[in-house]
């Protein structure tokens, strides 16, 4: 197993940029934040919990299908990666331009349905997301080698590592949600603030995926 696992400076990395993923508001973390807040606890869990099965089910089609690429095109590998740091500058500048998306809209306790309607709402919402499949193709790459032999197996345990980050950031939020998103709303600066350290930490990234592919 221990082939599979990156080393410590790259888990540090990737820990911290899942980190400043997890916190940045995002149309998922609307999504259950919101169904907490207009509906119960239980049914933003589920809701968290589809977007779980949403990422697992992302990290497999990534590493199925990067894994296929490395074998058959490695220049296409490294053009993707190219192209990856391009889009976490896009990200980055996006962020800063336009902040983050965060919108619970308000409503009326009604009846909140089955939590298994919720949890498949909470699978779509990530799954159908364009902009989820694109960041993980393009994101999960860069702590991977393309000459790895266990290049597949990595990507797939960075998946889960991003889970083992974000999971433990999320749910207090999903559990206060009515002060999680009374904050956000109420402090528009702490917002901000998040919008600029994901551009920096993905920045960041950017520059150095690019200048490594330079040389």
């Amino acid at each position: 197993m221990s082939e599979f696992i990156p080393g410590v400076s790259v888990l540090v990395q990737f820990a911290l940029a899942s980190a400043i993923l997890a916190i940045t508001p995002g149309p998922d973390m609307a999504l259950y934040v919101g169904r907490a807040i207009t509906h119960s606890r239980a049914v933003g869990l589920a809701c968290f919990a589809g977007a779980v099965t949403g990422v697992l089910i992302h990290t497999v089609l990534v590493a199925l299908g990067l894994s296929a690429l490395l074998v058959a095109a490695p220049t296409a590998f490294m053009v993707l990666k190219i192209v990856g740091a391009l889009y976490l500058v896009y990200l980055a500048w996006q962020a800063i331009r336009h902040g983050s998306s965060f919108t619970v809209r308000e409503s009326s306790r009604g009846k909140a349905g089955s939590l298994w309607g919720h949890y498949l709402t909470g699978i779509g919402i990530n799954i159908l997301n364009p902009k989820v499949a694109l960041f993980f193709l393009t994101f999960l790459p860069q702590f991977v080698s393309p000459d790895d032999p266990n290049a597949p197996g990595k990507l797939i345990f960075l998946g889960l590592f991003f889970l083992f980050v974000a999971v433990p950031i999320i749910l207090p939020m999903i559990l206060a949600a009515d002060l999680f998103a009374g904050a956000l709303k109420a402090r528009p600066r702490i917002t901000r603030l998040l919008d600029w350290m994901f551009a920096g930490v993905f920045g960041a990234f950017a520059v150095k995926i690019l200048t490594a592919q330079a040389r």
